[in-house]
């Protein structure tokens, strides 16, 4: 079970994600209380071994303004999260990121991973990052290739979340949070050991 760890701001908490098995670490790089500057996600990068997959995490910037900001930080993907064309997807590709596709589940008009170009596809809730639980159940068409579950997810649900989804991996944020916008060591730990300890019903 893939794991995505979003979010990150602070040395420590990075090194734990790291320590505790997670296979990808974001930083968010637009508005949101997870909020860091690129000099800030290149030095929560670097603490990253290579063998993971480091993500900066974008929503409602233009994809011309983006590339520079994740140029400059060091990553090895760029996460466009929301209402974006294929045209953006476009744009950034061949500059040797990796691309993830970040939609909601409730409204996005197609669920499968390569839609728009992208290598990973993420599958949220209406509202990211609100911590909010969404009825995954209800999908018309489930998400197909290597996709991630998101959305309310925490160490208490992530379990029966993936025996209901079968997703390819998971990825959470406040749902390892003491409080908005601040990670808890015990929880990013606790999560990651549920979610790998965890088989899709379909395996």
């Amino acid at each position: 079970m893939f794991v995505k760890i979003c979010g990150l701001t602070e040395e420590d908490h990075v090194n734990t994600a790291v320590d505790a098995g997670a296979d990808a670490i974001g930083f968010v790089l637009t508005d949101s209380p997870r909020k860091v500057v690129p000099e800030r996600a290149y030095e929560l990068a670097e603490l990253v071994p290579r063998s993971l997959l480091t993500v900066a995490v974008f929503a409602g910037l233009p994809s011309h303004a983006i590339l520079p900001l994740a140029q400059s930080t060091g990553v090895d993907a760029i996460q466009l999260h929301g209402d974006y064309a294929l045209a953006d997807f476009e744009y950034l590709s061949g500059h040797g990121f990796n691309l993830i596709r970040a939609v909601s589940g409730e409204t996005a008009s197609d669920l499968t991973t390569g839609a728009f170009g992208e290598d990973l596809l993420i599958v949220d809730a209406p509202e990211a990052g609100a911590g909010r639980t969404w009825d995954f159940s209800g999908l018309t068409t489930p998400p197909s290739g290597r996709w991630l579950l998101a959305g309310g997810l925490t160490v208490d649900n992530v379990a029966d979340a993936i025996a209901k989804a079968s997703p390819w991996g998971v990825d959470v944020s406040s749902g390892v949070e003491s409080s908005r916008g601040i990670k808890d060591p015990t929880l990013i730990r606790a999560f990651v050991e549920k979610a790998k300890a965890t088989a899709p019903a379909d395996q």
